[in-house]
């Protein structure tokens, strides 16, 4: 399959995560703070603006804008 796509800087992008079996990962805590940490770490590297984040204890909504 062939998949049209536009490459440009910069862009707004809606995503959602859903846990493996729907496990209630994020309810804990603990994990949330690991997801924190982790999106801090990628963000240093791959700048990105989170507009909106939605975490759910089974999954995860995502507004992301990159420049």
């Amino acid at each position: 399959m062939h998949y049209r796509r536009v490459y440009r800087e910069g862009g707004s992008y809606f995503f959602t995560v859903i846990t493996e079996k729907r496990r209630k990962i994020f309810a804990d805590d603990d994990n949330v703070k690991y997801l924190r940490t982790a999106f801090k770490t990628v963000m240093q590297k791959r700048p990105f603006v989170i507009d909106a984040a939605v975490v759910l204890p089974d999954h995860l909504h995502f507004i992301l804008y990159t420049s």
